[in-house]
Formats: C-alpha cells, sequence, structure tokens
C-alpha cells in the first residue's frame, strides 16, 4: 500500500503530466494481457502517446488540482481500471485504438479531453479519429485562401493573357 506521500508525489506528477498537455485520453485497458498491453504501449510510443494505467481518486484529486481547466464531466468516467493517454495531436490516440482494436476487444475510450473540449464515451473514437490537429487546419486554410489567387495568376500567364493584355490595350485606346 502506497504511503501519502507517495500518493501525492503521484498526484503532483498527474498534475504536471495533464498540465503540460492540451489532449489525453481515459481508457479501460483491462482484461488485455500482458503482451497485448506492451504491444500497445510500444504502438503508442511509436505515435508520441504517453500511456500509463492511474487510479482513479488520485486522478481525480490531480484533475481537481489543476484550477485553469474544468476536468468535472470527466469525473463520471473514473470508474473501474484507467488507463491515460497523454499526447500532442488530437488524433493521434483515437487512430491507436481504432487500429489496435483489429485484433484486441480494448481499450474501451472512456473519455478524452482535446484542446478543451470533451468527448465521452467508446461511441467517440471515429470522431476523434477523424480530428485535424491545428497544422491540418492552417494547411487547409492556405489552400482555401491559395485557390483563388492561383486561378487569376494561370488566367494571367495562359492564353487568358492575352485577352487580357487585348483589353487592357482596347481600354487604351478609349481613353486617348
Amino acid at each position: 500500500m502506497a504511503t501519502r506521500n507517495e500518493k501525492d508525489q503521484e498526484i503532483q506528477q498527474l498534475v504536471e503530466e495533464i498540465g503540460s498537455t492540451s489532449v489525453f485520453y481515459l481508457a479501460d485497458t483491462s482484461e488485455l494481457n500482458a503482451e497485448a498491453t506492451s504491444q500497445l504501449r510500444r504502438e503508442c510510443h511509436k505515435q508520441g502517446i504517453r500511456m500509463r494505467v492511474v487510479k482513479n481518486t488520485l486522478l481525480r484529486k490531480a484533475l481537481e488540482r489543476i484550477e485553469e481547466r474544468d476536468y468535472s464531466e470527466l469525473y463520471d468516467g473514473l470508474v473501474g481500471p484507467t488507463s491515460i493517454l497523454l499526447a500532442e495531436k488530437g488524433n493521434a490516440p483515437a487512430k491507436v485504438i481504432e487500429n489496435f482494436r483489429k485484433k484486441h476487444p480494448k481499450p474501451v475510450l472512456k473519455s478524452a479531453w482535446v484542446d478543451e473540449a470533451v468527448f465521452i464515451g467508446d461511441d467517440q473514437i471515429g470522431v476523434l479519429s477523424k480530428l485535424k490537429g491545428k497544422e491540418e487546419l492552417i494547411g487547409d486554410i492556405i489552400m482555401l485562401l491559395q485557390s483563388p489567387m492561383m486561378n487569376v495568376i494561370s488566367g494571367l500567364q495562359g492564353s487568358g493573357g492575352h485577352k487580357i493584355a487585348g483589353l487592357v490595350k482596347a481600354l487604351e485606346e478609349r481613353a486617348s
């Protein structure tokens, strides 16, 4: 049994880990044997995801100590075995879980916190796996903004360029 000091250290470590990321998932990984659990940990590590089993009471205390954010919607899911998956990309843990479940029945998603949005229940895995990261969204916006400019440039450079030059010349002659 852990001492009070060990529990406080565990809570403080969770506060630091959760406070330093904007993405974490809570999942049930029970019933996975040691080999499957090791496989899942390796897959998470490959994707830059930190995974560990946590005690619900300690996790709740850690979440309560982070005053800048309200994690209260996650509390109801803190029952039974819980693993926390901490990541930088919002969709990375969902993709790992989806892929891993092609061969295993677990992990089952309890909830997820992604950039202050809360997702509750395993049925959210599909939605979460399709989430775009900030970099992807910025790329999409840049492409949308570039598209009209590219049309104008190609119109000026292509055969339409002669038409535009002709129109400019005609307007010039009218003005004289």
